[in-house]
């Protein structure tokens, strides 16, 4: 049995400054950093959207760093949430949101949570965080821990998605704190924490290094947008939309916009407009 959607909510946390990715991220928050062509709240939005959660009512998104970049992408299909006073945290973000989430159950998602199932449908790979929920016990969604990892739950870590029911969410203060503190650590000391296993791949997209293989395995090989102009070489690449390649780019991201003059040579690097080079 899954939990029925009218009980849940979905909320996508794009606060954060994304201070591990700059310079990608001086002039572009987090969240609207493209992965595979597609911005990374987008894929927090369609994997919520697969669940039959959608619209301003079901989903909530919150920003603060650069909020207004965030606030104008979202319009209309997230109640948002603005953090004026500074990012809140994990928890403080979905604290500020209580009054819209209303007793219900909340799946939280991480915007720069990179999650891909190739045998699912958008939704479907985190679809067993609600099937037979009770809605008294908090949900992480979790791999395996790697060799010489620590700090997860009993041999796991998280992968960027939790179902938390109400009477977690309802005494949340509203103050910069995160989820691991004020909710999983309590709910695993009182035995009410279910962590649910994971089968695709889960990648944090908060260095370019794995920013940069989270878009290579969306590409698979070569993805370029249709209107990118390629006059050079591509070579396993992602190329954004109104993008311009003229040199050779290989296991790239170019954003965007963005340029590579003839002559150039990339490997392994992430091209935004102005020039803007991040080699990984």
């Amino acid at each position: 049995m899954t939990a029925p959607v009218a009980a849940i909510c979905g909320v996508v946390l794009a606060a954060g400054e994304g201070q591990r990715l700059r310079p990608l991220t001086a002039s572009v928050p987090k969240a609207l950093c493209p992965v595979g062509n597609l911005p990374l709240l987008d894929h927090a939005l369609r994997r919520l959207a697969g669940l039959g959660l959608t619209g301003p009512d079901q989903v909530g998104v919150n920003a603060a760093y650069l909020a207004d970049q965030v606030v104008t992408h979202a319009t209309g299909r997230a109640h948002l949430s603005v953090e004026l006073d500074g990012p809140l945290g994990t928890s403080g973000g979905v604290a500020r949101l209580k009054g819209w989430i209303d007793g219900r159950g909340v799946l939280v998602g991480n915007a720069d949570a990179y999650l891909t199932d190739p045998f699912r449908e958008p939704g479907k790979d985190i679809e067993a965080l609600l099937a037979g929920w009770s809605g008294d016990t908090v949900r992480l969604l979790t791999k395996p821990c790697r060799p010489g990892e620590s700090g997860g739950f009993s041999g796991h870590r998280f992968a960027g998605f939790s179902l938390l029911p109400w009477h977690f969410v309802k005494d949340l203060e509203d103050q910069n704190q995160d989820l691991v503190r004020t909710v999983w650590r309590p709910a695993e000391a009182a035995n009410a924490l279910e962590l649910i296993g994971y089968e695709g791949l889960y990648l944090d997209t908060g260095t370019p290094q794995l920013y940069l293989e989270a878009n290579l395995h969306a590409a698979g090989a070569n993805l370029l947008d249709p209107s990118a102009e390629v006059t050079g070489r591509a070579v396993d690449s992602v190329v954004g939309a109104g993008a311009r390649v003229a040199g050779t780019v290989t296991r790239c991201v170019v954003w965007p916009g963005a340029t590579v003059e003839a002559g150039e040579s990339l490997t392994d690097a992430i091209r935004a407009p102005s020039g803007l080079t991040v080699s990984v």
